[in-house]
């Protein structure tokens, strides 16, 4: 009979041989803490106009509701920091919307290597999960080592920084539980005082969604408050502000992941190519990004907004 401990070696090393840099493990079991977080989160109407994010409540913080017979939580990590930069007179993309969007990349290769597991173990039923249900990956990464979460509320790994994707897989498979990180943020407070927006809490570790340019660029779909005004600095489609500044950030290395490559021309694009931006080169160049969620008319508020402010 294969053990719990055979079964964890299998998933990871099926998971380092699809491109995933780590992989971990958790009980699935109902999350106690996290779900008074959550709660205390949502009724402070930090999440904004994220109604979603109150929606299956329950789901959110029990894995056997997801999948019933749920054993195990598996936490992976997917690397999208890019070597490329934008021309520095550009309006600022986040750097996870370069490429390819990391939905679809990452659900075909989760798929593959459930398929796999499959094959060599038998009969194990789960689903995978890339940012696209109600699970709290950033908690279930933390519960299993995948790093701690940070005074930027981002995942952080010591020797990875936090310029990664996470995904998970929920199974009826036991596996081996690997251990929880010690947090590392220390005294320092980067994080907190770059955000222009005010969105990290002063002690850190809580974000008024509502706050993040992130939120605003993308999630928001009325019109940008006036009194963010002159405090976007220059970002169009999300912010990295809060993990360019954090020095863990220091051992991030560049992916090796071809469909994470900026679209071509996308990065050579400067102020005024930005500023003359049509629907079809919007459609030609978001083709297959995570940048079409904004549609065209969202990423032109964006700039409107961005010009308003300079002037």
């Amino acid at each position: 009979m294969t053990t719990p401990q055979e079964h964890t070696a299998l998933i990871k090393e099926l998971a380092y041989a699809q491109g995933f840099q780590l992989v971990t493990v958790a009980k699935a079991e109902f999350m106690e803490p996290e779900a008074k977080r959550l709660e205390s989160w949502l009724n402070l109407n930090y999440h904004g106009e994220m109604g979603y994010m109150a929606n299956h409540f329950d789901k959110r913080v029990d894995p056997t509701l997801l999948v019933p017979g749920a054993k195990s939580v598996v936490s992976l990590m997917y690397n999208y920091y890019p070597e490329e930069k934008q021309d520095p007179t550009a309006p600022k993309l986040a750097k996870y919307a370069y490429g390819k969007d990391y939905h679809h990349v990452i659900k075909y290769k989760l798929k593959t290597l459930m398929q796999q597991l499959q094959e060599q173990v038998g009969a194990v039923e789960g689903r995978v999960f890339v940012d696209s249900a109600p699970v709290l990956e950033r908690d279930w990464a933390k519960r299993s080592g995948l790093g701690w979460i940070g005074k930027n509320t981002m995942l952080i790994h010591p020797k990875k920084g936090s310029f990664f994707f996470l995904a998970e897989i929920i199974i009826d498979l036991a596996l081996e539980p690997d251990a929880p990180m010690k947090d590392y943020c220390g005294t320092c407070t980067k994080c907190i005082d770059a955000c222009p927006t005010d969105a990290i809490a002063p002690e850190g570790y809580y974000m008024d969604g509502s706050k993040c340019i992130s939120y605003l660029t993308i999630e928001l779909k009325e019109s940008i408050p006036p009194s963010f005004k002159g405090q976007m600095e220059n970002w169009m489609f999300g912010c990295d502000i809060c993990q360019d500044v954090c020095p863990w950030n220091r051992f991030s290395t560049p992916h090796q992941e071809p469909e994470f490559l900026a679209a071509e021309g996308l990065l050579d694009m400067d102020a005024s190519d930005w500023e003359e931006l049509t629907e079809e080169v919007f459609k030609k160049v978001f083709r297959k990004s995570a940048v079409k969620r904004t549609k065209y008319q969202g990423l032109i508020r964006n700039l409107n907004f961005l010009r308003a402010g300079n002037d």
